[in-house]
């Protein structure tokens, strides 16, 4: 009940504000009508779409609409509300100042309420044309990311071995077939020797990816094949389930997703890649997060994989490589990760800047890093959750080239 009425506060402080400045920009009854009905009606649609909300469901293509719907209209009238407010809270100190020497200049106030009030719809309006354009087509924006990984004990038939990582796919938020073809198309161009996912297939139930079990058998088996991980959402922790029995038969078929779209699923376990007379140890745990679920056991994982093996591991939450495995001394050579999305959200210009929200809860977020030599990437995600779109940090498929040798860079 308390989180219902800060809510319709904030509402109504935001929505008070933003009619102001309208009203403030033009006097056109029709149009300030037009504005009105709008926002009553989406904000009708935003509190039905939550009040409906079933745990037993969790998230769907309605709560992805809805919190998309709450952002792209909310934030830019935040953005209004905090230069309003702002002006408001200068014009008083200015009020009492002017008084107190005896000086007044209503018309000034007047026209700076217009000048204030059109400048702050002119900011509101990036955030809202960048999350307009994140829902529409910037959550399937693909990019291909490639990165060289130089080691000087990488056994010498694999230098120059290439890996095509995808994490994230989230196939329940998914709404168009020929952009995920399309990415699909993206992953077989890059012709790597090895294909590895780290983790959460579907949002929380197995049937979510029913329809695009097809579409991903398309993806063409390399070299050295194609392996995958679980993630914090295949567990089906994020709803309420009416047995344990029901919970445990979809996470077995949430296992089995794997199987039918041809990746070998690693469960706390590893397997030798082969190349000639030499090999080296692909590593997969469960998911370990720092504050999500811990299944992941590195030991089990790790049993029969000596301290000098070349290993690559896949564990789907960075937050695993920034706990235990970085200074492990058993010297796991490459980490793959993926789960923070890059928040979805962010800013990206290749040796300017590097930035989103996410790098407040993840020091390892997207993105590749080193320490000691050991060095870890954090994919940014090919599909979506929660926020159904991408602004900033695009959907990725990470292609990593391994050679021997020490890195200059």
């Amino acid at each position: 009940m308390v989180r219902w009425i800060l809510f319709f506060v904030f509402v109504a402080l935001v929505e008070v504000y933003t009619f102001q400045a309208i009203k403030t920009v033009t006097k056109l009854r029709w149009l300030l009508l037009v504005y009105q009905v709008i926002s009553f009606l989406a904000l009708a649609y935003i509190v039905y779409s939550f009040t409906q909300f079933d745990r037993s469901v969790g998230q769907n293509k309605q709560t992805l609409f809805t919190f998309g719907l709450l952002l792209i209209i909310y934030i830019p009238k935040l953005i209004i509300t905090v230069f309003l407010l702002g002006e408001d809270i200068f014009r008083v100190l200015i009020g009492i100042v002017g008084k107190a020497y005896g000086r007044s200049d209503e018309n000034f106030f007047i026209a700076r309420r217009k000048f204030v009030s059109q400048i702050a719809m002119g900011v509101a309006a990036i955030p809202f044309l960048s999350l307009l354009y994140g829902m529409t087509k910037g959550k399937y924006n693909f990019q291909v990311r490639k990165k060289t990984v130089y080691y000087p004990d990488l056994p010498e038939s694999f230098d120059g071995m290439t890996i095509t990582q995808i994490s994230d796919i989230h196939s329940g938020s998914f709404d168009d077939a020929e952009a995920i073809e399309h990415a699909i198309d993206m992953i077989n161009a890059q012709q790597s020797d090895i294909i590895l996912f780290t983790g959460d297939i579907v949002n929380t139930h197995a049937d979510e990816m029913k329809p695009w079990i097809d579409t991903f058998n398309r993806i063409e088996s390399p070299k050295f094949g194609k392996y995958s991980v679980l993630g914090n959402h295949d567990y089906g922790e994020y709803v309420s389930w009416p047995t344990k029995q029901a919970k445990q038969e979809n996470f077995e078929a949430i296992k089995d997703l794997h199987r039918q779209i041809d990746f070998k699923l690693l469960l706390n376990e590893n397997v030798k890649i082969k190349n000639g007379t030499d090999e080296i140890a692909l590593i997969g745990v469960e998911n370990w997060g720092h504050n999500f679920k811990q299944a992941g056991d590195l030991t089990k994982a790790s049993a029969g994989v000596r301290q000098e093996d070349f290993k690559i591991l896949m564990s789907h939450d960075p937050s695993h490589w920034e706990m235990e495995v970085k200074n492990h001394p058993n010297n796991y050579h490459l980490t793959l990760s993926g789960h923070t999305h890059g928040f979805q959200f962010g800013i990206e210009i290749p040796q300017v800047i590097k930035w989103s929200p996410v790098q407040y809860v993840y020091k390892q977020w997207a993105g590749l890093y080193k320490n000691a030599g050991r060095y870890i990437y954090v994919n940014r995600g090919f599909g979506f959750h929660a926020y159904p779109g991408r602004v900033g940090i695009w959907p990725e498929i990470t292609v990593l080239e391994l050679k021997r040798g020490e890195n200059l860079g």
